[in-house]
């Protein structure tokens, strides 16, 4: 994905401008990343270059979770616990008890 695309991109559940963007791997484009809207706390994996931004009805937990324990470590903490439609937060609560 090219960076310039940024300046282009809402979320498509509230129209929320502008997003927030994680790199996680760059090469002439972003390669993998994490668009994220701070207002709906919706986030949008960059996957093989392609921003993946679909309503929550056509996203599926079994492909969207293996993403967040990927990145884990660079995703903000608020999208790990909160983040939808999909996030950690069973899983990091059974890691504290």
């Amino acid at each position: 994905m090219k960076r310039k695309l940024m300046d282009i991109l809402a979320c498509p559940i509230d129209k929320h401008y502008p997003l927030q963007l994680h790199v996680f791997e760059e090469k002439e484009e972003i390669v993998e990343g994490i668009i994220i809207c701070p207002k709906c706390l919706r986030w949008y994996p960059i996957r093989d270059e392609i921003p993946e931004m679909l309503p929550d009805e056509l996203r599926e937990e079994k492909d969207e979770l293996p993403f967040l324990r990927k990145w884990k470590d660079k995703i903000p903490q608020k999208i790990i616990s909160e983040g939808k439609p999909f996030n950690l937060k069973k899983e990091t609560e059974k890691k504290k008890g």
